[in-house]
């Protein structure tokens, strides 16, 4: 068999999926490049067709993708310089700023891999990712590098520390810097011993330094995805560059007629990157696909401020929109959104958490756009399904299997079960994970013998292949599309002198879909809420704090003594049911 026949994915002909795909007029079967090629591929043919085109949009400053070209080289040879080489793992901490995209292909140009890092974490958290990603560097934006600096030691052997605006013109990129420091002052005071600038890690090497890794192959990993996966310890999915490749041509396959009408024009399709880049979802849909597509990536360092969002919208009209149903809602209530001329947008594209119906009909009122949702994961890279984007109406499904892709609904014990019955959602396809770094025995456990990914989702799939969500197997608490693990809650949380023991569930929200509610057992009768609800804003990123709390003589435990969370779960419908 040759490289290209090995490199089809093709499916038997009884998933019921596959009439669909006919229907529609789509293409089940994907052809990837050959084994010796890579991101770096995508990323050079698309700066050589590019050129002087907008890459990117930030805060009224733009990129060209020449520009980007030039710079990540820049950031590439400084990482090959440091004597950094292949299998050297190397974070990424921050917001959607102009800086990222350049810092993020320079280490993949480098031929390094790339560890997206949340820059809201904690120093508990920022220092668990390093240590356990063995990552030898770190960029990162100033306004977080106390968390850096609070660690204590040297984790990482070099940082280099950026300015909101330093890609942003001399004089503009001044004054955001200023604002940013001395009048919002989000810039604490910081001391980082040897580390650089960014602009001076530019000065100190030029594009031509650079030299083109020749030794990375598809099957090399790219990127290392943080996430709680099913035991809720923060564990790196190895994603590949075949992954994210395949996620790339899959996507295109269901996005791509929305932007093959920009191919031969002087206009650029553009892509609202509200969602932060660190986060799979924008990743891959907004970073990656946009440069594999030569868009315009709209970048919003802020998606909370509705007034700068909606700002960025007006100036530069987007074709598609990803998001989660927190954003959209908060939009839709939003009287200056419903203003905004809309005429230019093609997909709007839910994931992350699952969309109100109620959302989804007044975005349709308001932009005349039907939110089509996908599905995924860390470990798919991200996108495992996705409804066809010239839906008429708003499915709540979760669509249909990505080209390449076998969706199998399963038992407890790994076998395949039959149409409409309810079990867990499992993927199999090109854009699953390699595995989790450093842990043989999670990967084991997270896969069947036949190599389908077990997602710890329930899901039920129809005759037409589309699949709905309707439980999950595991704890995970989904907060505006980010997983919160309760153990990881519990086991920060229980450092409280006054914590006896505590576990943590889920409860709706209106605005963020589920919100962490701790259940706490006193060692201390003098312990207050606010006590607690202090300790886990000092120690905890946003999303993953408690809003709730409640006092309880003893937890639920099991014959062993584990915290059995349904059983708070019970306590927690009993209370709501008498208010």
């Amino acid at each position: 068999m040759d490289n290209q026949e090995q490199s089809k994915v093709t499916r038997h002909a009884d998933k019921v999926w596959l009439k669909t795909y006919e229907e529609l007029g789509l293409t089940y079967d994907i052809e990837l490049p050959a084994d010796n090629t890579s991101l770096i591929d995508i990323f050079e043919q698309s700066f050589a067709k590019n050129g002087n085109k907008t890459a990117f949009v930030c805060m009224g400053s733009e990129l060209t993708y020449q520009e980007v070209d030039l710079y990540s080289q820049q950031v590439a040879a400084y990482l090959q310089s440091l004597g950094l080489v292949k299998g050297d793992k190397v974070g990424v901490m921050m917001p959607n700023v102009l800086q990222l995209p350049v810092a993020v292909i320079g280490v993949l140009r480098a031929g390094l891999t790339l560890v997206n890092v949340n820059p809201l974490y904690t120093t508990q958290e920022l220092e668990h990712q390093l240590t356990d990603s063995d990552a030898k560097a770190l960029i990162m934006v100033e306004n977080f590098a106390k968390t850096y600096q609070d660690i204590g030691r040297k984790v990482v052997d070099h940082v280099v520390i950026t300015g909101m605006g330093d890609l942003m013109g001399t004089l503009k990129g001044f004054m955001v810097n200023s604002v940013v420091r001395y009048v919002k002052k989000l810039v604490p005071d910081y001391k980082i011993a040897g580390s650089v600038s960014f602009k001076n890690m530019l000065k100190q090497v030029t594009m031509s330094q650079y030299k083109r890794p020749t030794n990375i192959h598809l099957d090399d990993v790219a990127v290392l995805q943080y996430t709680g996966g099913t035991t809720g310890v923060a564990k790196g999915a190895m994603l590949t560059h075949k992954n994210l490749v395949a996620n790339l041509i899959q996507c295109n396959t269901f996005l791509g007629s929305a932007f093959d009408e920009y191919d031969n024009s002087n206009e650029q399709a553009v892509i609202m990157t509200a969602l932060p880049l660190y986060h799979i979802f924008s990743f891959t849909l907004c970073g990656m696909f946009g440069l594999y597509r030569g868009c315009i990536g709209l970048l919003v360092p802020n998606p909370r401020d509705l007034d700068s969002l909606i700002k960025a919208y007006k100036s530069h009209p987007p074709t598609l929109f990803p998001a989660v149903n927190t954003l959209f809602n908060a939009l839709a209530n939003n009287e200056e959104f419903k203003k905004l001329d809309h005429s230019k947008l093609r997909v709007t594209m839910g994931g992350g958490m699952a969309v109100l119906s109620s959302t989804a009909e007044k975005w349709r009122q308001i932009t005349g756009n039907t939110i089509v949702q996908g599905y995924g994961l860390s470990e798919t890279s991200p996108v495992a399904t996705a409804n066809p984007i010239n839906s008429a109406t708003f499915s709540g499904t979760i669509g249909i299997p990505m080209p390449g892709t076998d969706i199998a609904i399963l038992d407890e014990a790994g076998n395949e079960l039959e149409l409409g019955e309810r079990g867990e959602i499992g993927v199999r396809g090109p854009q699953v994970m390699k595995g989790y770094w450093n842990r043989e025995e999670a990967t084991r456990e997270s896969m069947t013998e036949d190599g389908y990914f077990r997602t710890g989702d329930i899901g039920i799939m129809n005759e037409d292949g589309y699949i709905s969500i309707v439980d999950r197997k595991k704890n995970m608490i989904l907060v505006s599309g980010f997983n919160v693990y309760p153990n990881e809650v519990e086991e920060v949380m229980a450092g409280h002198p006054k914590i006896l023991e505590c576990g943590v569930i889920g409860i709706e929200d209106e605005k963020s879909g589920e919100t962490p509610k701790i259940y706490v057992v006193r060692r201390d009768n003098s312990l207050t809420k606010e006590d607690v609800l202090a300790y886990a804003k000092e120690h905890l990123t946003g999303y993953k704090r408690p809003r709730h709390v409640e006092f309880i003589d003893e937890l639920p435990k099991s014959n062993v003594g584990k915290i059995l969370h349904k059983d708070l779960r019970k306590l927690e419908e009993q209370s709501h049911a008498k208010k």
